[in-house]
């Protein structure tokens, strides 16, 4: 017997091919337990497409503040499970410096529902640091 049930709805359009496209994508979107990394903008709009808290770690190659902060924003992932964590080197896509902002490294960016709520762009910060922000993003 198939479970028709557990699969995503099948959407036709005349002329076109075939494909499953699950409208519920961001409620069914698991969410990761470490940071993801992201190579592009088209990415990072993805992720913030899929889930409705994402923290960003925009970093940069050779940057020892970034080395350092890599481990806590680990651990941020591991400890809250309704937020997803990516790092992306604007370097990389250089379309994000100017989007979102980027004069330092490492800047922390909130996200939720896909806009940004608040930002971190003071340096290293510790896991104590990052959850008071997440739990009040506007206090920065």
């Amino acid at each position: 017997m198939c479970a028709v049930a557990d699969r995503p709805p099948t959407i036709f359009i005349r002329g076109a091919p075939t494909a499953d496209v699950n409208t519920d994508a961001a409620e069914t979107a698991p969410t990761p337990d470490r940071p993801v990394h992201l190579d592009s903008e088209a990415d990072l709009d993805a992720l913030l497409a899929e889930h409705d808290r994402v923290l960003v770690d925009f970093y940069t190659e050779g940057c020892t503040l970034c080395a350092s902060i890599e481990p806590v924003v680990g651990n941020v992932a591991r400890a809250h499970g309704d937020l997803a964590v990516a790092t992306i080197n604007p370097r990389d896509d250089p379309g994000l410096i100017e989007r979102f902002s980027i004069t330092s490294a490492p800047t922390l960016v909130l996200f939720e529902t896909g806009e940004e709520v608040g930002r971190l762009a003071s340096g290293f910060q510790g896991g104590d640091a990052i959850d008071a922000f997440l739990d009040d993003p506007t206090d920065e």
